[in-house]
């Protein structure tokens, strides 16, 4: 068995202070896309950039009615949404960013970092958008950020949506990773560079089905985990990292809240979304378990996804009914 003290998640994160900067500045330079490439490549029509505390942020704001604010993980982007939001559109007013510096959004200065956090960040595009109060979806860590949202601000949450979001710093005792993702990962720590074979072996080993990944979904991971490297990568998402700082936080959360979680998540088994629920013991915490679906459920199965959602959010305020 693995016996790493990360996941694999946080362990990219680490490993980029112990790799080989030739690897980054040699061999692997020309494959490194810039943000210019990106947003020529994936800007379309539907998106935005503003500017909020002095860091461009690429969001997009469909449909019309009671408004839901999706919230990505650390090594995605808003695409992650994609095939959700045209679910809810036609009833709902659909939110979705790029936490800086991701997807297309812009850099984060070291000023920047020092003086924003996601809640505020958050709240500062929602100000922007002249939007009072939202339903909070995330997944992964873009629901930690929706936790500490809810917290900080409860009057602008209506609801709050976790899916498959940590409640304490994780580890990977528990973990044994494939050979594959095992192979990938040496890769990585020898190159500092996410191949696109290491993005397949990730996306495998985080899903309860890999047919389930798009070939699409794949090369948009890729391409945007070749981003050039940016300072402040993790300044503006929410990170479970001071044990007692986040049960202050999951404790002050007073919206209901709705826990979605993958079955096959190889990283927070189903054990951890009671653990979760259990920290969140000032609201009303309903949970749906998708036993067939692994660490991302709206990449694997958004249809279903969406559906679990609108049926929470309906049950609740009927008047948001088609």
């Amino acid at each position: 068995m693995n016996r790493n003290l990360f996941p694999a998640p946080a362990l990219l994160v680490l490993l980029l202070f112990s790799i080989p900067l030739s690897g980054i500045a040699g061999e692997y330079a020309d494959q490194r896309l810039t943000l210019e490439t990106l947003r020529q490549t994936y800007s379309d029509p539907d998106g935005q950039v503003t500017e909020i505390g002095g860091v461009e942020v690429y969001y997009k704001d469909q449909g019309e009615g009671p408004a839901i604010l999706m919230i990505h993980g650390s090594r995605s982007t808003l695409r992650t949404w994609d095939r959700i939001a045209p679910e809810l559109v036609d009833r709902y007013r659909v939110i979705r960013y790029d936490l800086p510096p991701h997807g297309l959004s812009g850099p984060v200065s070291d000023e920047a970092a020092e003086r924003l956090e996601p809640a505020g960040f958050t709240a500062g595009l929602l100000d922007h958008l002249g939007v009072d109060r939202v339903t909070c979806v995330g997944v992964s860590s873009g629901g930690t950020t929706c936790m500490y949202f809810a917290a900080a601000y409860p009057d602008r949450v209506n609801r709050l949506i976790m899916s498959n979001s940590p409640s304490d710093p994780v580890r990977t005792d528990h973990m044994t990773f494939t050979p594959e993702f095992a192979k990938a990962l040496e890769e990585f720590r020898e190159t500092g560079f996410e191949s696109e074979h290491f993005i397949n072996a990730f996306l495998d080993y985080y899903s309860g089905d890999p047919r389930r990944v798009s070939v699409q979904t794949r090369r948009e991971y890729y391409d945007f985990n070749r981003r050039v490297t940016e300072a402040n990568s993790t300044a503006l998402i929410g990170i479970v990292e001071d044990h007692q700082k986040a049960r202050t936080a999951m404790a002050g959360v007073r919206a209901p809240a709705l826990l979605i979680w993958g079955g096959r998540d190889a990283l927070l088994i189903p054990a951890a979304a009671g653990t979760l629920a259990g920290y969140l013991e000032n609201t009303q915490v309903s949970t749906v378990f998708m036993p067939d679906v692994g660490h991302y459920p709206p990449l694997e199965s958004p249809v279903r996804f969406a559906r679990i959602v609108a049926a929470y959010l309906e049950a609740a305020t009927p008047n948001a009914a088609p």
